[in-house]
């Protein structure tokens, strides 16, 4: 277990007032998997936000295992966390590569289906992720990324809805680590 720091409390609850203000709705929503909720999270709102993305990726940085040597996702929610973790990282004079997963192979150029450096195999690669209902999206970046030789043992997301994402990732011998439940909003709303 890490050790966290005072710092790491007071940027949670920070990230957690920009969820509340500009992520968190209450309605009737259909969600990605397809289920029903009335609680909706749309993160993108504050990870495409200068200061948002600087608190979750310090946050991202905190829980990530020390061993990885590079952070992936699914294209489109994925896209600025690794972009944040890997800056944020350099800034402490850490070192990670960032791999972005196309939902569809491109059928042009090098048909490529993972964008970024080319790593060794048997790299070990944190998948990222903004929100986790049933863990599809990251799952189908763990088996993209294990069909090409990378090692993925963990997820870090920033809300888990609690519907099955942690139990479907535990099938696939990945451990997910959140900064969230979705219990923290609405208990506390």
């Amino acid at each position: 277990m890490k050790n966290f720091t005072e710092n790491y409390y007071l940027n949670k609850e920070k990230l957690y007032k920009q969820l509340v203000e500009r992520s968190y709705k209450k309605g009737n929503f259909t969600l990605a998997s397809g289920k029903k909720s009335n609680h909706y999270f749309n993160c993108k709102p504050v990870s495409l936000n200068g200061i948002g993305l600087e608190l979750i990726s310090n946050l991202f940085l905190e829980l990530i295992d020390s061993r990885s040597k590079a952070v992936a996702g699914l294209t489109l929610g994925a896209d600025p966390l690794v972009s944040g973790l890997i800056v944020n990282a350099a800034n402490r004079g850490l070192v990670f590569d960032a791999l972005i997963i196309r939902k569809e192979i491109k059928n042009y150029g090098t048909k490529a289906g993972i964008e970024g450096p080319s790593l060794k195999l048997g790299t070990l690669v944190t998948v990222l992720e903004d929100v986790v209902t049933t863990a599809g999206s990251a799952i189908k970046a763990i088996k993209k990324l294990r069909q090409n030789n990378y090692v993925v043992n963990e997820v870090l997301a920033i809300v888990d809805r609690e519907e099955g994402g942690m139990e479907a990732l535990r099938k696939e011998n990945v451990e997910l680590k959140c900064l969230f439940s979705i219990k923290d909003f609405i208990q506390n709303l």
